[in-house]
C-alpha cells in the first residue's frame, strides 16, 4: 500500500516537472517570438498617444482603454484563429506572408524617413476638428489591426515549430504581453506631462524645475521612441526579407552578409561578436530602407498616376 502512495507521489512529482518544463518552453517561446516583434512594439508606442491629442486630459485614459481592449480583441479573437489556422494547414504561404509583412515594415520605415527628409512631421492640421470618442476609437483599432497582424505573425514565425497547443498558448501570451506593455506605456506617456504640469504649478523649487522638465521632455521622449522605432522597423523588416529570401532560394544576399558578419567578426578580436551583429544589422537595415524606398516610390507614383496627393500612407500620415 505504502509503495503504490509512493509510486503515485513519484508520477504526481514527474508530471509536475512536465508541466514546469512545459509552462518553462511557452515562456522562452514567447519571449523569443515577442522580441523579433520589437520594432512594431516601439514605433506602436511612440505614435498611439497621438489618438489623444489635443482631447480634454480626463478622457485620455477612458480611450486609450477602449483602444486596448479593441486591440486585444484584434489578436485573440481575428488574427490568432487565422495564423494558427495557415500554420496548421498552409505552413507554406508563412514564408512569404512574413515577408509581405517585413516589406511593409520597410515601407513604414521608409516613409518616416522621408517624411522627415522634407521636414514634414505627423500632421496636427485636424486637431481644431476633431471627430468624437467613437470615430477616434474606431480608427485606431482598425489600424492596430494591421500593427497587430504584423507583430503576430512575425511571432509566429518564432515558434511555428513548436506543438499547436503550445504555439497558440505562446502567441496569446505575446498578443497579451504586447498589448499590455504598449498601451501601458502609452498611458503613463500621455499623463506624463499633466503631472509635471500639476507639479510645476503646485510646488516649488526642486519639484516644481523637475515638473517643468517632464513637460518639455516629453516631446523629445517621443521623438527619442519614434527614431527607435523607425531604425527597429528597417532592421527587423530588412532581416526578414534576407532570410526569407534565403528560405526560398535567393541566397545570394544572405550569403554576403553572412560572410561579411563572420570576416568582421573574425578580425575584431574580443569584440567580434559585438562588432560582427553591428554589420549584419546595419546590412539589414540598409537593405530594408532600400527596399522601402522603392516601395514608397511604387505607392507615390500610383497616387500620382489616380490624380491624389503623393502624400505617404505611413504611420507619419496615417494617424
Amino acid at each position: 500500500m505504502s509503495g503504490g502512495l509512493v509510486a503515485l507521489l513519484d508520477d504526481v512529482a514527474v508530471l509536475a516537472r512536465v508541466a514546469a518544463a512545459s509552462v518553462d518552453d511557452v515562456g522562452v517561446a514567447a519571449a523569443r517570438a515577442g522580441t523579433k516583434a520589437a520594432g512594431v512594439i516601439v514605433d506602436d508606442a511612440a505614435v498611439t498617444p497621438q489618438y489623444v491629442r489635443g482631447l480634454a486630459a480626463e478622457r485620455e485614459l477612458p480611450i486609450i482603454r477602449r483602444i486596448a481592449v479593441g486591440s486585444l480583441r484584434n489578436k485573440l479573437l481575428i488574427i490568432l484563429p487565422v495564423v494558427l489556422l495557415l500554420s496548421q494547414l498552409l505552413p507554406v504561404l508563412l514564408t512569404p506572408l512574413l515577408m509581405l509583412g517585413g516589406a511593409y515594415l520597410c515601407f513604414e520605415g521608409a516613409e518616416k524617413v522621408w517624411a522627415r527628409v522634407r521636414g514634414h512631421g505627423p500632421s496636427t492640421a485636424a486637431a481644431a476638428d476633431l471627430p468624437d470618442e467613437d470615430v477616434i476609437v474606431r480608427g485606431a483599432v482598425r489600424t492596430d489591426l494591421i500593427l497587430s497582424a504584423e507583430i503576430m505573425v512575425i511571432a509566429l514565425n518564432e515558434v511555428v515549430d513548436e506543438p499547436f497547443l503550445s504555439r497558440a498558448v505562446s502567441l496569446a501570451v505575446v498578443g497579451l504581453a504586447v498589448t499590455v506593455v504598449v498601451y501601458g506605456a502609452v498611458a503613463v506617456l500621455v499623463k506624463v506631462d499633466d503631472v509635471g504640469l500639476r507639479l510645476a504649478q503646485t510646488s516649488s523649487g526642486g519639484v516644481a524645475r523637475l515638473g517643468r522638465g517632464m513637460v518639455t521632455a516629453l516631446p523629445r521622449v517621443l521623438t527619442a521612441l519614434t527614431l527607435v522605432g523607425t531604425a527597429a522597423m528597417l532592421w527587423v523588416g530588412g532581416h526578414i526579407l534576407l532570410v526569407g529570401a534565403d528560405e526560398l532560394g535567393l541566397t545570394a544576399p544572405y550569403d554576403v552578409v553572412h560572410h561579411a558578419e563572420e570576416a568582421v567578426a573574425a578580425a575584431a578580436g574580443g569584440a567580434g561578436p559585438l562588432v560582427g551583429w553591428f554589420v549584419a544589422t546595419l546590412a539589414s537595415a540598409l537593405l530594408g530602407l532600400l527596399v522601402g524606398a522603392l516601395v514608397v516610390a511604387a505607392v507615390h507614383a500610383v497616387h500620382a498616376a489616380r490624380g491624389g496627393h503623393p502624400a505617404g500612407a505611413g504611420p507619419s500620415d496615417r494617424h
